[in-house]
């Protein structure tokens, strides 16, 4: 216990009564820094967090919706296009000695061009929720990294002198560059 005690404070040792000395013992001192910090960023990120993710979710939600609908109108074509098939069906009857090749041509182009729209939106929806998904989690990613990065640092400046401070500053140049690189 006289040990634990003499790590952080050493009265005995003391060469004035108002000096002033601080504690370069990185083991004793750095979990405790860790756990501000840590809990520092959890307790003032997790609201951003939220508010990013319930914007997020709007969006994709909007998108979804949007894609729904342009689903719709995709289906009412195809029941518009089954009424005109039907239709040239039976003109295809009446006009069968006439032009049975022309009228079957007709209807496989028809059906053909309905088909090839139904899927040109069912694309579009596909790569427009995948996009949204990617840039929601894209921006959230940067956004809390950013965040994180600002509250460290401010922690940071206040507790180290300028030598410490200018390797600090010169490792996290490197990581953001690399992390920049990854997102790339």
């Amino acid at each position: 216990m006289k040990n634990l005690t003499d790590s952080f404070v050493s009265v005995g040792h003391w060469s004035s009564a108002g000096s002033f000395e601080f504690n370069t013992d990185i083991l004793a001192t750095n979990p405790i820094n860790l756990s501000v910090v840590l809990g520092v960023l959890i307790f003032f990120g997790k609201g951003v967090l939220n508010d990013l993710l319930d914007k997020r979710k709007q969006r994709i939600l909007s998108t979804i919706r949007n894609s729904e609908e342009l689903r719709r109108e995709a289906i009412e074509q195809l029941e518009i296009a089954r009424v005109r098939l039907r239709k040239v069906e039976i003109e295809a009857e009446e006009y069968r000695t006439n032009g049975y090749s022309e009228i079957e041509r007709e209807k496989v182009n028809l059906i053909n061009a309905t088909c090839n729209s139904l899927e040109r939106l069912e694309n579009y929806k596909n790569e427009t929720l995948f996009f949204e998904k990617q840039r929601a989690i894209n921006q959230v990613r940067q956004q809390v990294l950013q965040q994180a990065l600002k509250r460290a640092l401010g922690t940071l400046n206040s507790c180290l002198n300028s030598e410490l401070h200018f390797r600090t500053i010169s490792a996290n140049i490197g990581i953001l560059g690399s992390v920049e690189e990854i997102t790339d």
